[in-house]
């Protein structure tokens, strides 16, 4: 409030009380004027009634309002006045700019809509060579990609099949494995089908009684060579396996982080574990000079006389007498015996868990008996009591027959077959049925014996679709993706086949009426044969049932 006195009359005064009103807001500029003469500026006035405010009823109140703007478009056209000035009596103008314009030939509709379509089909002509052109080339990179991309494959295939026959002559001359012997007494019996057939056809009398006998000498060459390499194989073997063991006790504890990075970590035993792997290598070793041989052996001596018992006093006095041995210079080849014995003895020294505690957590437990007896068979062959996983049992046989021993003694002596193909055929079969993670198990009943009955007498040993022969490149599929594997839901193709069978969305569609009738018929004889097995039963009439359904 503002105080004043304002002149009542002429000679008296009044107090008065004048209030004042601040806006809270900002008054906008609405324009104005500016007198150039004075100097004065006029702005243009507004007022605005403040807004009445609703009384509060207590209760928070929310409104929705909306606004619709009609809004209305009309096109006008302004007016454009204008005017023409003509030669008149007192005005001239000029006619130099002036063209003379005569009418041309009147063109009806009829002919320019014709000249328009010659016009187009000129037009079509071009655009359709262009568009041919672009077709050809496209076919011809087509084409060449579809060329090289076939010589590629023809190569690659070319390129496997050297590596494959290299590696069969590879294992051949050098066996290793199991199966190496297989394919080696697989290509005996080959061999000797040839020679017996060979002086059935030439030789007759006396002459073919002393091939014969000739022929058996020879066999049992060979056999006699065979053996020499299967021993000699066994203990390589038997060499890499006690230093795969040696190296897996040394390994480090090793985990994973929650980042993904692996963490290593040495513990006290998997530091000693490491130590008795390096000693025990080292005096592995051949053809190494006697002083580092006689160091090696001081460092076990030291290594061994930390533990006082009858197993580290028998390696001591070994040791010592290599060492008195080799100071006298006996020869090499004498020595390989005691050398022998060191390495046994300190291989049972270090399978000790008091003295290297980490080969405990590795060691095989030996099983309870008691709990032995309901899985222990007899085998009749070998009289022996095993476990039953040593029995192989085809899905067919309702006894336990003979065990794997001399099952694999029985083919080496007798038809030496090799079975090689047919179990890489299963792998390659049970790999694919774990991938489709739908609790597959007929495919795990099935043994390698079953799956040879198939392949020979059911599918003839060739491909369903190009009658390919080599089973390195056959597979076993599922014929209906959509269902488990069994015998009578499967196909044999090659691997091209294979890869090209899983993309079919609609079998009959894809194949001929002939085609799948045939297959059908082969798996009917596949559920007759595998009908009469027990195990096999029950998925036999759930795959029924399912196929009733479908």
């Amino acid at each position: 409030c503002l105080g004043t006195s304002i002149l009542t009359d002429s000679d008296s005064f009044q107090d008065v009380v004048v209030k004042i009103e601040r806006p809270t807001y900002h008054k906008p500029f609405l324009g104005g004027f500016k007198n150039r003469i004075t100097g004065v500026e006029f702005h243009n006035a507004g007022s605005q009634t403040i807004p009445k405010t609703r009384p509060y009823k207590g209760i928070q109140l929310f409104c929705r309002e909306t606004q619709t703007v009609f809004e209305k478009n009309k096109p006008q056209q302004t007016k454009n006045t204008t005017s023409t000035q003509m030669t008149k009596i007192g005005l001239y103008v000029s006619n130099m700019t002036d063209k003379l314009v005569s009418p041309g030939k009147y063109l009806t509709a009829e002919e320019y809509h014709k000249r328009r379509l010659e016009a187009v089909i000129v037009l079509q002509t071009y655009f359709r060579r262009w568009h041919a052109i672009n077709v050809v080339q496209n076919l011809r990179e087509e084409k060449r990609l579809r060329l090289a991309w076939e010589a590629q494959e023809e190569l690659r295939k070319k390129k496997e099949k050297e590596e494959k026959l290299r590696r069969e002559h590879e294992r051949r001359l050098n066996p290793k494995t199991k199966e190496d012997f297989e394919l080696l007494y697989h290509a005996l019996e080959l061999w000797k089908q040839e020679e017996t057939e060979r002086i059935n056809r030439t030789l007759t009398g006396a002459e073919r009684k002393a091939a014969f006998c000739g022929l058996l000498e020879q066999e049992a060459q060979l056999i006699a060579s065979i053996g020499r390499h299967k021993l000699n194989a066994d203990e390589e073997n038997q060499q890499k396996a006690t230093l795969r063991f040696l190296a897996k006790c040394a390994q480090p504890k090793r985990w994973k982080a929650y980042d993904g990075k692996i963490t290593e970590m040495d513990t006290q035993y998997t530091l000693r574990a490491r130590e008795l792997f390096e000693i025990y290598r080292s005096i592995s070793m051949n053809d190494i000079p006697k002083d580092e041989r006689t160091d090696v052996l001081l460092t076990l001596r030291r290594t061994v006389k930390e533990h006082e018992c009858k197993l580290t006093w028998e390696i001591v006095e070994l040791i010592d007498r290599e060492v008195d041995l080799m100071s006298r210079e006996v020869k090499e080849c004498n020595l390989e015996g005691l050398r022998k014995r060191i390495c046994t003895l300190f291989l049972q020294y270090i399978k000790t868990p008091k003295f290297n505690p980490e080969v405990a957590r590795i060691l095989k437990v030996p099983p309870d008996p008691l709990k032995l007896y309901k899985n222990v068979n007899f085998c009749h062959s070998c009289e022996n009591y095993l476990p039953s996983t040593e029995f192989p049992v085809p899905a067919n046989s309702r006894t336990i027959g003979r065990c794997r021993l001399c099952c694999k003694l029985d083919n080496e002596a007798r038809q030496r077959e090799a079975f090689l193909k047919h179990k890489l055929i299963l792998e390659n079969l049970r790999k694919s049925e774990a991938d489709y993670q739908d609790d597959a198990k007929i495919v795990f009943l099935v043994q390698h014996q079953d799956l040879q009955y198939m392949i020979e007498n059911i599918w003839g040993c060739q491909s369903a679709l190009s009658a390919c022969s080599d089973l390195y490149e056959l597979v076993m599929i599922r014929w209906d993706k959509q269902r488990e594997w069994s015998p009578w839901n499967t196909i044999l193709l090659t691997k091209d086949e294979a890869d090209a069978h899983l993309r079919l969305c609609n079998l009959q569609e894809a194949y001929e009426a002939a085609f799948i009738h045939r297959i059908k018929h082969k798996h009917i004889r596949a559920k007759n044969y595998f009908a009469q097995i027990p195990a096999m039963a029950s998925f036999l009439h759930r795959s029924d049932n399912q196929a009733n359904a479908n």
